[in-house]
């Protein structure tokens, strides 16, 4: 099988990509990744990584890693109302009681990935534009002139992915009417603040919500504002920090202290996209945000990335050249009823945070985020590894 095993090329040096890679590469297969930024790196920002991507990250090696750079979060998180009323506990720990939440600074969880793979592994300043296959060979053309032969291409390429159109026709994403301020403050400005949970607050058509990062060194806020304006979907666009204050003035005195202490802020606009019908097309297939981007109320971007490049690796280590579609569709028949069921629970737990209008009974409301913990429970157990394996064993 060694001398069949195919050449994988990872268009996109996310951490959907990069994750991908060192799977892949814990699986002896032989892989690269091109990414079109002059080099890899994050805009600062926060996100969640939970049990359901932890224990891939575990496999391949990065556990002390995620360690080192997370900051666990505990019992003591929380939801609650816009005056600091509590609603209930946040589900941290899967079904078994496993924690193993954290708060992650991207740059660092970007670095630590890219740091486990091998020098020559990872191509900056490769913008993919253009992808032709064959029965036997696929092929990607780069901004830079370069072309790349590989036997699977895995378009990581995000909500904008250039490849997609190769596999289904494009689609709008979709607006939903909410924007984002993001953004980080030190420890040290905040020094009373706790670094061990996530809180959020849930007010009239708009939330706020906080946790630590970097081993509690830093904490990361967004603050969720509706909008009637659509703005380009971006992790970058600059946003004022006194209309962020502005926003939630009069909320609970703990948030107004912390956005006391803000400089600079980061606006993103909310998209999503309805579920595709399709992820592969022969010897191309979607992986991330390129397949199911999703609205971040659930924290489930990038983990669910990672299940589909653990779902990969494991397909693929057992699949020779000539049988690479077949496995392409057992990996999209594996992953696409599961993302899409958390694409709509996201959409769904976004409109309990932000729709108090829609309540007239706040007590329902406030029942309806403490039964949510069930749902993350069975969220945060599933390990894709079994069915991957699965799927393999049955090509």
């Amino acid at each position: 099988m060694s001398q069949t095993r195919p050449r994988i090329a990872i268009i996109g040096g996310g951490i959907g990509g990069l994750f991908a890679a060192n799977a892949m590469i814990a699986q002896g297969l032989d892989v690269s990744v091109y990414e079109q930024a002059p080099e890899l790196g994050e805009i600062g920002a926060g996100f969640y990584v939970t049990p359901n991507s932890v224990r891939h990250l575990q496999r391949v090696g990065l556990g002390p890693a995620v360690e080192k750079w997370g900051a666990l979060v505990g019992e003591g998180s929380q939801y609650l109302r816009d005056d600091g009323t509590i609603i209930a506990p946040v589900q941290v720990t899967d079904a078994a009681g496993w924690n193993a939440t954290y708060g992650m600074h991207r740059a660092d969880f970007v670095d630590l990935l890219a740091a486990a793979l091998p020098a020559d592994v990872i191509h900056c300043g490769h913008k993919g534009i253009k992808f032709e296959q064959s029965d036997d060979q696929a092929r990607v053309t780069f901004t830079n002139g370069v072309q790349i032969d590989a036997d699977v291409v895995i378009a990581a390429d995000g909500i904008h992915s250039e490849l997609r159109p190769n596999v289904y026709p494009p689609s709008t994403p979709v607006f939903h009417g909410t924007i984002s301020y993001r953004g980080l403050v030190s420890r040290d400005r905040i020094p009373d603040w706790p670094m061990d949970r996530w809180l959020m607050w849930a007010g009239p058509s708009k939330h706020f919500l906080v946790f630590p990062v970097r081993h509690g060194e830093i904490v990361n806020y967004v603050g969720f504002v509706p909008t009637d304006e659509e703005m380009k979907e971006s992790w970058s666009a600059p946003g004022d920090p006194d209309t962020l204050r502005a926003e939630f003035k009069g909320w609970d005195p703990r948030i107004e202290h912390l956005l006391a202490q803000v400089d600079h802020t980061f606006r993103w606009a909310l998209y999503d996209r309805e579920p595709l019908p399709t992820w592969t097309k022969g010897r191309l297939t979607l992986l991330g945000d390129a397949a199911h981007p999703m609205l971040p109320h659930l924290g489930q971007g990038a983990n669910q990335a990672i299940e589909d490049g653990m779902a990969l690796a494991i397909i693929l280590a057992q699949t020779d050249k000539t049988s690479v579609p077949a496995a392409l569709h057992a990996y999209e028949k594996l992953r696409r009823e599961r993302v899409a069921d958390v694409q709509q629970g996201a959409r769904q737990n976004g409109l309990r945070v932000d729709s108090m209008s829609d309540y007239t009974d706040l007590e329902l409301r406030d029942a309806e985020l403490a039964a949510h913990a069930d749902f993350r429970k069975h969220l945060y157990a599933y390990d894709v590894v079994p069915e991957a394996e699965a799927a393999a064993a049955a090509l």
